[in-house]
């Protein structure tokens, strides 16, 4: 007899780690079955050597204040981003007060977030940027300079050797923070595993397909041993990285059509040198080159990983027609349906600029890759740092475009969900599962928004709007998640 639960989750990263426990909170008694394909969760997007392990906040990147057709910047995109890792800082900060998480410095850390800008016409962006943004409450205490002598106070490693007469200009945010997500999600299916839930890893979801009383048939196979299986669940939510679309494609729901991915790699230099690792405390972002996806923003990173700090820079962009680090070679032709067939070959014809960039950046040496971080960093030298592969992306297309941010794809009935793209991503896992769990559970989620409120007391605030509030919010998830400035 096939076997029957409420819910099942598939893929062990943050995104299924973060839904799963929000519904064990809210509904104790629903059985939840979690499959992972590799030997361990979070070895995928999630671990933290595969990603920049940044609280994605806005307070630094500079893709989320875009210019206009009148020239003007936006602040909306990261004003609304900042609204949402904060949230994700409230609800960490709840589950580490009840024990769910442990202590915050195992997951999350105090890292300054900086802007360093060179050049007239991107010193006179940045200028304008803070402007912007300064008065904002979720962006106070922005500090900018063009001075030498301040930016070597903030980061020495940027102004070491610099040339002279060079027109450079950086913002610093000393709220940012460093998250290593990997961690955080191996917490929380730990939590999930002494709680109840069965988290099945080496175990690949193969095909889903409807049942006549809505219920979904989830059909899975052993990764060692090959044993196949199969289970009904009331729900299902595909949380797989890029191995969602295709299987999303295979439940057969309409809401997919259209949708395709193009996969996009990279790889980070990584110095472990406690000498050059102590002269630089900060994430610090820089202009994408000309055609770059947002992912692809230079920047020198500090990292904590399982408490050892490193530098990271990058990422380099390189090319793999997988959708998953550990993908197949052919996911991206057998992604291919006529009805995003049209879709994709427009973006392949409309984004030359992309396409440079990505051969440019596969011809990169290991010595050039060094040499383009000599941008950042004079001083770097290439006996200091080691090349370390990345994770895989899988970009969204759709209507013809690239879209470049995290997106629910769910059934009519809110029985199937899954997420596709890419970064802010992991930093705003909670308000998108949050969203997710208002869409898909329009009958339950009355009677679950007053222990949601308890979770995250500013759910459904605009915090931006309102400067009391949001200190207020931001002071206390800072003592709870103890980042000092």
């Amino acid at each position: 007899m096939t076997e029957s639960v409420d819910v099942v989750l598939i893929g062990g990263g943050i995104m299924s780690a973060t839904l799963g426990t929000l519904l064990h909170e809210l509904q104790p008694d629903w059985k939840i079955v979690a499959f992972e394909r590799l030997s361990d969760v979070a070895e995928e997007s999630s671990n933290a050597w595969n990603n920049a392990g940044t609280g994605h906040s806005a307070l630094c990147e500079l893709n989320y204040t875009p210019r206009g057709e009148d020239r003007l910047l936006d602040s909306s995109k990261a004003i609304n981003i900042n609204e949402q890792f904060q949230l994700s800082r409230e609800l960490w900060s709840s589950w580490v007060k009840r024990g769910i998480l442990d202590g915050p410095q195992t997951f999350i850390n105090s890292t300054p977030h900086m802007t360093f800008v060179r050049g007239e016409n991107d010193v006179q962006y940045l200028r304008e940027r803070y402007a912007l943004l300064k008065d904002e409450p979720l962006f106070a205490g922005m500090e900018y300079s063009e001075d030498s002598r301040v930016i070597n106070q903030w980061a020495p490693l940027l102004m070491q050797k610099r040339r002279k007469g060079e027109p450079f200009a950086a913002t610093r945010s000393v709220a940012g923070t460093d998250v290593d997500f990997g961690a955080l999600t191996r917490q929380l299916f730990d939590h999930l595993r002494e709680s109840g839930v069965d988290v099945r890893t080496n175990t690949e979801v193969r095909k889903l397909k409807r049942d006549k009383d809505g219920s979904w048939r989830v059909k899975y196979r052993r990764t060692i041993g090959r044993a196949p299986g199969d289970i009904k669940a009331r729900f299902v939510f595909v949380g797989a990285g890029g191995w969602a679309l295709k299987l999303l494609q295979g439940s057969g729901i309409p809401e997919i059509r259209g949708y395709g991915c193009f996969p996009i790699g990279g790889q980070w230099l990584k110095t472990s040198d406690p000498k050059i690792v102590a002269q630089h405390k900060a994430k610090v972002y820089s202009q994408a080159p000309v055609g770059a996806p947002p992912m692809s923003v230079p920047h020198l990173d500090t990292r904590v990983v399982d408490g050892e700090s490193s530098l990271l820079f990058g990422p380099f962009a390189t090319f793999s027609p997988k959708f998953l680090k550990n993908g197949g070679m052919l996911d991206i032709v057998t992604q291919v349906r006529p009805h995003n067939l049209g879709s994709m070959l427009k973006v392949a014809f409309t984004n030359f600029d992309l396409i440079t960039y990505l051969v440019s950046e596969l011809l990169k040496t290991p010595k050039k890759k060094v040499a383009t971080l000599r941008q950042f960093m004079p001083t770097a030298a290439d006996g200091d740092w080691e090349l370390l592969q990345a994770g895989q992306r899988a970009q969204v297309m759709r209507d013809g475009k690239l879209q470049f941010g995290t997106e629910i794809v769910a059934a009519e009935d809110g029985s199937i969900a899954g997420l596709l793209g890419a970064s802010p991503g992991a930093s705003t896992a909670p308000p998108i599962m949050l969203q997710l769990l208002k869409q898909c559970f329009p009958s339950e989620y009355a009677g679950w928004e007053p222990r949601l409120r308890e979770l995250v007391p500013t759910l459904g605030a605009k915090l931006n709007d309102d400067r009391e509030t949001a200190d207020m919010a931001m002071s206390a998830t800072a003592a709870a998640l103890d980042l000092t400035a």
